[in-house]
């Protein structure tokens, strides 16, 4: 079955829409407000679910569900679009697209983080991060400031918990100080040259992972989305599809398997700097270590970014604003005038600093 969600307005008909200064949803046509209620499918916690479970397939059905998107020809995104949508623009990188009946089966979200800041504060914050740009261009800060609407999605993230156990073998390390007579500059002196005293070293560290985030999508550069961090995963809602209304959600391109593999990697620099910390000493060796990995348990979620592609003078540049926090990241753009303007300045500015030394030396 392929789930849409619809949430006609309950005075004149038309759709509502979350507003998330009010917390609400509200229709633009009439200004009816409705509570989003605790209730039906998606009421009470957010409950993980166990990895290995959905790896063999075995997940139960009411945990699946397919998505009617359409995917990007340009970036790949596959973004969810309403019913009565047929042309637009990739909201990842402008790229015209029509949408289509494609479909992506997938495992259901079990939580997001509502939208905080409405579009009018997220192209205010868009806005004061290109003006602290000095050397990008004004058109681009001009056509930005007066573009189209900012698009609301929400990305796909795993999370993941587990219990790890790793027993190490490696080596600490004492810093002591001989004395030694060197010749410098014609002269004996005395100098203190450091050494490290090595010394084996074995033990085990044991941590609880909690919510190991690890981003689903490739739609957007990696460095982008980890610059909008840090996420209060505290503050998260079991998902309701009410908060999706007038927003498009993103589904998720990298597979379980992979997030595991790089919610790993995460987890192995943890227990590395954890074997360092257990080793003490003044400088650490590791030789080896082996985890054992137990109870592991995953929630696929969204998170709010509100973004903006615009296509200026052949370029796309992309913009991402952290939807509860108002962090923005995005391609910096360079204007040439402004540097030249600036390089000019500076050798101007050189060229007075040498003039008036020389007229000093003269003296």
């Amino acid at each position: 079955m392929i789930e849409e969600h619809r949430f006609p307005c309950e005075q004149c008909g038309a759709d509502y829409r979350y507003d998330p200064a009010k917390g609400q949803l509200v229709c633009d046509h009439c200004g009816d407000v409705k509570e989003i209620g605790d209730t039906g499918p998606w009421k009470g916690s957010i409950r993980e679910l166990d990895f290995r479970t959905a790896i063999d397939n075995l997940l139960p059905l009411q945990e699946m569900e397919e998505l009617r998107v359409t995917q990007c020809p340009n970036c790949g995104a596959e973004v969810e679009f309403d019913p009565d949508t047929h042309a637009t623009e990739c909201p990842f990188c402008a790229t015209p697209v029509v949408t289509d009946t494609g479909t992506h089966r997938q495992i259901k979200p079990r939580g997001l983080l509502p939208f905080q800041l409405d579009e009018e504060a997220a192209r205010s914050a868009m806005t004061d991060w290109l003006g602290r740009l000095w050397f990008a261009p004004n058109g681009l800060q001009n056509y930005a400031r007066k573009g189209r609407k900012m698009q609301g999605i929400y990305v796909p993230y795993w999370t993941f918990d587990a219990n790890t156990a790793s027993d190490y073998r490696g080596e600490r390390g004492t810093v002591y100080y001989e004395t030694r007579q060197v010749m410098r500059d014609g002269k004996m002196q005395t100098v203190q040259v450091a050494k490290i005293r090595w010394r084996p070293a074995s033990g085990r560290v044991a941590r609880f992972f909690d919510d190991v985030l690890v981003l689903a999508s490739h739609s957007l550069p990696k460095r982008f989305t980890d610059a909008l961090e840090p996420w209060d995963l505290t503050r998260m809602e079991p998902y309701r599809p009410e908060f999706l209304a007038g927003f498009r959600a993103e589904g998720y391109q990298v597979d379980l398997d992979e997030g595991y593999g790089q919610a790993r990697a995460l987890m192995d620099r943890q227990i590395e700097r954890d074997v360092k910390f257990d080793i003490g000493g003044d400088r650490q060796r590791i030789h080896r270590i082996d985890t054992a990995v137990s109870n592991v348990t995953f929630k696929h979620i969204l998170l709010p970014v509100w973004m903006a592609a615009y296509k200026y003078r052949g370029k796309t540049y992309r913009f991402v604003v952290n939807g509860t926090t108002g962090r923005v990241q995005g391609e910096r753009p360079w204007s040439a005038w402004k540097i030249a303007f600036a390089v000019a300045l500076g050798l101007i500015a050189a060229a007075i600093v040498g003039y008036v030394m020389a007229q000093n030396q003269g003296l």
